[in-house]
C-alpha cells in the first residue's frame, strides 16, 4: 500500500480514512420534495422560476441552493434554444455574384462591408 500510495501522489492517512456519510439537512429534504412536486406540474420551470415558487410558499432559499437540489435530483428546465437556422421570410437573400468568377489576379475582385456596428449599451 506504500508504494501505491507514493505513485498515486497520496498519503496514507487519506486512503485509510473512514468516510464520514454526507449530513442530510431536513430543509433540503422538504425544499427537495417541493421542487420535485412542482417539477412534476410545470416540467419547463427553471431555477428562477422554482425559486418564486418557493418564496411563494414561505420558504426562503437563494437561487444557488434551488440549483444544487435541483441537479441532485437530475431536474433541468426545458428552455427553447436559439433558431438560427431558419431565416426569416420577409429578409431578402441577395444572390452571390462572384459564384463561378475565377480569381487570377490582383485587384480584380473588391469588397467592402457596408454594415452599422452594434453600440455598447
Amino acid at each position: 500500500m506504500v508504494q501505491q500510495c507514493a505513485l498515486a501522489g497520496l498519503c496514507r492517512a487519506t486512503v485509510y480514512a473512514q468516510r464520514r456519510p454526507p449530513v442530510i439537512d431536513a430543509g433540503d429534504l422538504l425544499h427537495s420534495r417541493l421542487i420535485d412536486e412542482e417539477y412534476t406540474r410545470h416540467p419547463f420551470y427553471g431555477t428562477r422560476r422554482m425559486v418564486i415558487f418557493l418564496e411563494q410558499l414561505g420558504h426562503t432559499v437563494n437561487r444557488k441552493r434551488v440549483r444544487r437540489l435541483m441537479r441532485l435530483m437530475g431536474l433541468s428546465g426545458m428552455a427553447p434554444g436559439p433558431n438560427t437556422s431558419r431565416p426569416r421570410p420577409e429578409h431578402a437573400v441577395y444572390p452571390y455574384l462572384l459564384r463561378g468568377v475565377p480569381v487570377v489576379r490582383p485587384n480584380q475582385v473588391w469588397s467592402t462591408d457596408i454594415s452599422v456596428p452594434q453600440q455598447a449599451a
